[in-house]
């Protein structure tokens, strides 16, 4: 009787050992495994109108390519990667688009490397726990990135400027103060002229 119960005893310790939280306040994701965060990431939970529920879950089912039969409505056909299913009714953890705020129908939208991460790490039966207030949220302001003036270039339009004005300078030079040509001598001429004198 205790070998049948021993395998028994494995499994469900391996399962509990492993464990997902959800903070809809701070809008992050949690994996926890031995009672240490393995790794987090950022979320995109439910939007006004479709709010993520809030509770404590269990992962039914996985699915590497997973395609909406409700969104967009009303025929569906929304892709969803690495789907982990927590509810019959729609609720999931997958793959999805991060605007830094809540923007979803209701499932938990997770970035490309964490879905990934995720879909190796967990199994089905990983206890979900998701708790917080999403208006408690306060969007990060995303900072605007400019291009950096670098000198070198500034340099090197203060050179080129000076090279194109100085060649400027040397044509009008070579155009309107050019030297006339020295005209030839008919050498004909003179030596008629001096055997005259003879």
């Amino acid at each position: 009787m205790l070998k049948l119960l021993l395998p028994l005893f494995l499994i469900v310790n391996l399962y509990a050992s492993k464990s997902i939280k959800i903070n809809l306040s701070q809008q992050k994701i949690y994996a926890i495994e031995n009672g240490e965060i393995v790794f987090s990431g950022d979320v995109s939970t439910g939007k006004a109108g479709h709010r993520t529920p809030r509770g404590t879950y269990k992962i039914l089912d996985k699915e590497r390519f997973h395609i909406s039969n409700k969104y967009p409505e009303p025929n569906g056909g929304a892709k969803m990667p690495y789907m982990n299913r927590l509810t019959n009714s729609g609720l999931a953890i997958h793959q999805g688009y991060l605007p830094g705020y809540p923007a979803s129908h209701g499932c938990i939208r997770v970035s490309k490397s964490t879905a990934k991460k995720l879909w190796k790490w967990s199994r089905i039966g990983i206890k979900v726990k998701i708790y917080g207030d999403p208006n408690d949220f306060v969007p990060k302001k995303r900072k605007k990135h400019y291009a950096k003036k670098s000198h070198k270039i500034k340099k090197h339009k203060k050179r080129y400027s000076k090279r194109k004005r100085y060649t400027k300078r040397k044509y009008v030079k070579r155009r309107y103060y050019r030297r006339p040509r020295p005209v030839a001598v008919r050498s004909g001429y003179t030596i008629v002229e001096a055997s005259d004198v003879w």
